[in-house]
């Protein structure tokens, strides 16, 4: 497939909407429509007052708010531990054990284990002083990954190659990583988008890290569409770039606004030391990092949603929640 035609599908895909409508044969002549609502994603990170993880925190510790709305967590996971069901009664069990039921049906026991990471790796001629240290900062990062994670490896430049599919396999994605070569344009925000796409259709949790030294000189879309997508979507997504802010205030001001909006960071890291500690932070985010789904309550807003995670007890109140700040819902036919 062309990458102009895969691009447009991607494009299409975005404004698609994502409500199912199921037809069901009734007793009468006319058919009637039951819409089914999306399930929310949502991933996040707690830190105490000196920037430090917060673990064992329960379902009960939370409260989910869509538009000052409560919502009721279904399902609950720590870290790579295996996901909870969230029961009404505020009791949880394991996920492998919750019956086929609304909600249920529509979670896979190992859904939630562990994290599906999308590596998007910047092979454009912009990368070539430091292609070499970003190959090895990469690989070392794969091979560090819990063993519960699956990790993809795509490169740009003008075009996106899917050089690793997403796999637990860890030599596997070194050895797709290892052959990319660098050169040409860069097309960083269509390749970010095709990843989206392709991150979307795995269940569970899932990020995205790009590699890249900026600047964007060859995409067809808009970095703020993309953006939205990836906020839409719930897929934080974390960006380690190689140039000093002040060189390119454009494209670092662009990789700040999009990790920020979708619950990632973004990082400036000079020399291959600081690609590693890049690398490390973010696993360390991965591992310390609670995974809710929700089903949203009737809501009238078909606008931007604003999601927000409430920890009610007075020993939070200095503990700092960093999720991204809302969705759009998609349309309906």
């Amino acid at each position: 497939m062309s990458l102009g035609r895969d691009l447009g599908m991607a494009v299409a895909a975005a404004g698609l909407c994502g409500s199912l409508f199921v037809l069901r044969a009734q007793e009468g002549p006319r058919p009637t429509f039951r819409v089914k609502v999306d399930m929310v994603v949502l991933s996040f990170t707690v830190t105490d007052s000196k920037g430090k993880y917060v673990n064992g925190l329960k379902p009960g510790d939370f409260r989910i708010l869509e538009d000052g709305i409560v919502q009721r967590i279904s399902t609950f996971a720590e870290g790579n531990r295996p996901p909870v069901q969230v029961l009404e009664s505020g009791a949880v069990r394991p996920l492998i054990e919750a019956p086929s039921q609304a909600g249920a049906a529509d979670v896979g026991s190992d859904a939630f284990v562990g994290t599906n990471v999308f590596i998007l790796f910047d092979t454009s001629n912009y990368m070539y002083r430091g292609f070499v240290y970003a190959s090895d900062a990469i690989a070392d990062f794969v091979r560090g990954l819990d063993r519960a994670d699956s990790v993809a490896v795509y490169t740009f430049s003008r075009n996106l190659s899917r050089a690793a599919s997403l796999t637990r396999e860890r030599a596997e994605a070194i050895v797709g990583l290892r052959r990319a070569v660098a050169g040409d344009d860069a097309a960083l925000y269509n390749a970010l988008l095709l990843t989206l796409r392709d991150a979307a259709k795995v269940p569970g949790r899932k990020v995205i890290i790009v590699f890249s030294n900026g600047p964007d000189n060859a995409s067809m879309v808009a970095p703020d569409d993309v953006r939205a997508v990836a906020e839409d979507e719930g897929i934080p997504i974390y960006v380690i770039s190689t140039s000093e802010a002040s060189r390119d205030p454009v494209s670092s001001g662009v990789f700040r606004r999009i990790s920020t909006r979708t619950g990632g960071k973004a990082y400036f890291a000079k020399t291959w030391q600081k690609q590693v500690e890049a690398f490390e932070d973010i696993r360390e985010d991965l591992g310390n990092m609670y995974t809710v789904t929700y089903y949203p309550r009737a809501n009238p807003n078909e606008g931007f949603r604003k999601i927000s995670v409430e920890i009610p007890s007075d020993v939070a109140k200095k503990y700092r929640v960093r999720a991204r700040p809302g969705y759009r819902p998609r349309g309906g036919f």
